[in-house]
């Protein structure tokens, strides 16, 4: 167990008085140094050797005075030596040692003075030996009580996957695999980062313990580990009197996880180099809170080099946190923080809290969670104990947050695993930081409580009798995103039974099962709250309307949310998911905060708001219905012709030319055919349009009659009855909705990075596809509004998506969208700037409206004519301006509702 820093202090203190004797030699070396390690109640023998043989530079042999592999080499001269000449020796050793025995640390000393190199930080400290007591913090490191700040992108992340990675590879190699295995190595996992962060008594006191008792071929590992495995899992007064004194030396730890019996493992030396080689990483460099990605990396080979593709990021974590309680709870404490009365109550708040993850995963919300809550106690307690000495304090007694108040739902074991020892390994970590506080050592050894983490579906248990819902106070977290085309069997039977009542509920994501869930659970107790991520198809499109009329059925109110923003992790090509986070319980809350960024990929903004609905504006909880009209006096929608020809019917740009020189009596009845992507694009492709042609006519042609029998044979063969239905009707498209005169095309699907959906006008001799909407009968004044930015703030409020771009809806977008009612002055000022719209685009022949809506290439003088326009859309809603994307969709959902109850604005 560490000692505390005053008695380190004054263990230094009296070391300096027993040394301070000038006659000191270099023979008593060897004293010093075991007196030097004393200080800090560590054993130098487990841990370091004197005289370690090594092999310098220059090629001769040579002898380190003393190693501690891969944490510190000591290089010790005669009082009054240079310590200069000692430093280039101790470094000139390094091209001796493995790699992995490199230390962070040098010290050279002539028993006066003492230097300290950190060649990590690139710090140098020197100080004499009577200074040596106001300098041990320096030697945290040794005493156990060094802390760290967690990089996401620290290099020992990855080299830890790798590592962990290939000694896993090995022992699968050997036949070592499944629950076995894993759990073998989350028990090594736990000895790496005990040993390096105070756990265990000494630091790599689990590295020194085995390179001491391994044969040479490494085959004896397995068994040095079991035997360490049930030492761990036994209590001291417990253990045989004639125990191996290095294998006493370590605690109980309890908590079950040292309690199953494993077959003993089969290495060689090539697999014991490998425990070694992950023993020599710093394991107090790595968060906790990585440990679910580190273990998913370590089962695929192709992800180690990609460890954030797994990571849920501490900032996106916090997101989710922050708003549901951390922030309420700092800005309580910091109201009564000189309040003492207040402030143990307070305490006791915090004791209380009771949190859970329904998708725990390997436990990164609970986490993250913990930890935080655990940072605001310390700060609690360092007011309520400010002017109390160690002496008076019983630190144990004082912290009152454990890990039994955290609960997970996991459906994989092995992750269940990890997040139950993750919490144990953060909780052993804020207990570092008490003890640093407060001058005591504090650790919970052996462990008494446990995270309840319970392996299973979540949605097939009752929530109930995994934590009662009068104990509950939060429900966090990350469930499972999967669209329905990707659903399993399993994960379609689980949505059919949670949503055994709601009609289409097929069409939902899978993440919607934890929404109906979590408002089920907090029926039994409205006080608790909850604050889910989930892609953002659940607040657009078909979906929202499926999921949302059954939550609010239930009573659920949104307290804050996060409008759609790009959630992307640390790791390199990681695909980006959009998402929102949505804050929610059966009781309203007296705030409400919107989240919205800029752009999906910047940092979001808070705004205070009176109400958010589920299409997460500060609106009332409207549903959009799916129409087959449109709400306003409009032209209608309509999309556009379906071929089901197999391609038969449709003619390449690179064919065409061909095409018309073996079949010239053809070309009247070729059109140019236009798809999205064809419009957006400008890309050229042609289709036989026979509507209306001459049978007699078409017989003439071979080539023709040839394409349209192809087409004949797939409708017949096609395994729908509705399509065999047009096998003899086979010269005409199957679906033909094609305007009869010039059209307004918008394209179904288009790029979500661009701040408009590219619009045009068509000629009716042009052939629409169902890859675009039309307009038929529509004017300049039509192609302004739904060309404008208030149209598009709608479309991306409202809009069903693909991947992340828009997918635009003719039943829930177009029909639903509340138009202006201008005066005639206002809508000519709107048809101007239409024009100007198109006779801008026209300054740019060569450009498609790819290019030319392309946010990085789009050129300013059609930015400009798109500014003008929504200016004059503006004023025609009698708006001049809005603050926000969020605020100007709000107003267009009132309109909504006041269109939709018959009244006229």
């Amino acid at each position: 167990m560490p000692l505390s820093w005053n008695e380190i202090k004054s263990r230094a203190f009296a070391f300096a008085r027993e040394w301070a004797d000038e006659t000191s030699e270099e023979a008593e070396a060897k004293s010093f140094w075991d007196g030097f390690f004393n200080i800090f109640g560590i054993n130098r023998r487990r841990i370091a050797s004197f005289e370690y043989p090594v092999v310098k530079s220059d090629g001769k042999g040579g002898f380190i005075d003393l190693l501690w592999k891969g944490i510190l080499l000591i290089e010790h001269k005669s009082r009054g030596k240079d310590l200069n000449r000692a430093a280039h020796q101790a470094f000139d050793y390094f091209s001796g040692l493995k790699e992995r025995d490199l230390p962070r640390y040098v010290l050279v000393s002539d028993f006066a003075r003492f230097r300290l190199y950190d060649l990590e930080t690139d710090e140098t400290h020197e100080f004499t030996l009577a200074q040596l007591h106001e300098n041990t913090s320096l030697f945290g490191f040794v005493a156990g009580y060094q802390t760290r700040n967690f990089g996401e992108a620290d290099p020992v992340n990855v080299q830890a996957a790798e590592r962990l990675g290939a000694l896993h590879d090995q022992l699968a190699d050997s036949g070592y695999v499944g629950h076995e295995l894993e759990t073998l190595l989350v028990r090594l996992l736990f000895c790496l980062f005990a040993e390096d962060t105070g756990i265990f008594p000494e630091r790599d006191q689990f590295r020194f313990y085995l390179e001491n008792r391994i044969l040479e071929d490494g085959s004896n590992t397995g068994s040095l580990l079991e035997q360490l495995f049930q030492t761990l899992n036994m209590p001291e007064d417990k253990r045989q009197k004639k125990l191996d004194e290095d294998l006493a030396a370590f605690p109980y730890v309890n908590g079950a996880l040292f309690a199953e019996r494993l077959p003993i493992a089969a290495f060689d030396s090539a697999m014991f180099n490998s425990v070694l080689d992950c023993a020599a990483l710093d394991w107090s460099r790595i968060s906790p809170a990585i440990f679910g990605s580190l273990f998913q990396s370590i089962m695929d080979k192709n992800a180690r080099r990609n460890l954030g593709a797994h990571y849920t990021s501490e900032k996106n974590i916090l997101r989710a946190l922050h708003p549901l309680f951390l922030d309420a709870l700092r800005a309580e404490f910091m109201a009564i923080k000189n309040q003492p009365k207040k402030l143990l109550q307070f305490h006791e708040k915090l004791a209380r809290i009771e949190v859970l993850d329904p998708a725990c995963g390997c436990g990164n919300f609970l986490v993250i969670a913990y930890r935080e809550l655990r940072k605001l106690e310390l700060d609690t307690l360092r007011v309520l104990y400010k002017n109390r000495t160690d002496k008076t304090l019983n630190v144990s007694m004082m912290v009152r947050l454990d890990v039994d108040s955290f609960h997970g739902m996991e459906i994989g074991e092995f992750p269940a695993q990890i997040a139950q020892v993750a919490l144990w390994l953060t909780d052993h970590q804020m207990n570092l930081a008490v003890s640093q506080e407060f001058g005591q050592y504090f650790a919970r050894l052996p462990l008494k409580r446990a995270p309840h983490i319970i392996h299973g579906n979540a949605l097939t248990r009752d929530w109930a009798e995994v934590v009662t819902p009068e104990k509950l106070t939060y429900i966090v977290g990350n469930p499972p995103f999967v669209g329905v085309k990707f659903q399993s069997v399993q994960q379609r039977a689980d949505i059919a039974r949670v949503f055994a009542d709601v009609k289409d509920a097929g069409l939902l994501d899978y993440v919607a099962c934890w929404y109906k869930k979590s408002a089920e659970y907090m029926q039994k107790n409205p006080v608790v709250r909850t604050a889910l991520v989930s892609t953002n198809s659940i607040t657009q499109g078909e979906q929202i309307g499926i999921l949302w009329r059954d939550l609010l059925t239930l009573g659920v109110k949104i307290h804050f949310a996060y409008r759609t923003f790009q959630w992307r992790n640390e790791g390199r090509h990681v695909a980006a998911v959009h998402c929102v986070i949505i804050g929610f319980g059966i009781v309203d809350s007296a705030t409400h905060t919107l989240f919205e960024c800029e752009t999906i990929k910047s940092e979001p903004l808070a705004h205070p708001v009176t109400r958010i609905n589920p299409y997460l504006v500060e609106a009332p909880d409207l549903l959009l219905q799916s129409r087959n009209k449109p709400i306003c006096n409009v032209p209608e929608i309509q999309k556009g012709n379906i071929p089901v020809d197999n391609g038969h019917l449709i003619i390449e740009k690179k064919d065409l030319a061909q095409f018309l020189e073996n079949e010239p009596n053809a070309r009247k009845y070729i059109r140019r055919l236009m798809g999205a992507t064809e419009f957006i694009h400008n890309k050229e492709r042609y289709c036989l349009w026979l509507t209306d042609a001459d049978p007699a006519e078409i017989r003439t042609m071979p080539l023709v009659m040839q394409r349209i029998e192809q087409c004949r044979r797939f409708r017949r063969n096609s395994p729908k009855s509705a399509t065999r239905k047009f096998a003899d009707d086979a010269m005409r498209f199957m679906e033909i909705r094609q305007p009869d005169s010039a059209y307004i095309l918008i394209p179904r699907h288009s790029s979500e990075k661009r701040n408009y959906i590219p619009l045009g006008f068509m000629d009716k001799d042009i052939i629409t596809t169902d890859a675009n909407s039309t307009l038929n009968n529509a004017t300049l004044y039509h192609f302004g509004i739904l060309t404008s930015i208030a149209h598009m703030a709608w479309v991306r409020a409202v809009c069903g998506r693909i991947k992340s771009d828009y997918r635009y809806s003719n039943d829930i977008v177009y029909n639903n969208f509340p138009w202006p009612d201008p005066a005639a002055k206002q809508k000519a000022f709107i048809e101007a700037a239409a024009q100007a719209v198109l006779d801008t685009r026209a300054h740019y022949p060569n450009s498609t409206l790819a290019d030319l809506y392309d946010p990085l290439t789009m050129p300013t003088n059609l930015q400009k004519a798109h500014h003008a326009l929504n200016g004059a859309v503006d004023q025609a809603y009698g708006k001049t301006r809005f603050a926000s994307e969020a605020g100007r969709v709000a107003f267009l959902f009132a309109r909504h509702q006041t269109i939709r109850e018959g009244k006229h604005v």
